[in-house]
């Protein structure tokens, strides 16, 4: 590895440490949003997924 990396991956591992979050990220619209898309996803394919 160069030398020249080492400042830069301790930089990106310290900042991994401190969670991250974006305090305009909710945690249950995420998930909520996730939920729906799966659901819709999965009407979806039950809808193409008739007796053929």
């Amino acid at each position: 590895m160069s030398t020249s990396a080492l400042p830069l991956l301790t930089k990106l591992a310290e900042g991994a440490s401190e969670g991250g979050n974006h305090d305009s990220l909710s945690p249950y619209l995420t998930g909520g949003a996730g939920l729906g898309i799966l659901l819709l996803l999965l009407w979806i394919t039950t809808r193409f997924n008739r007796d053929r």
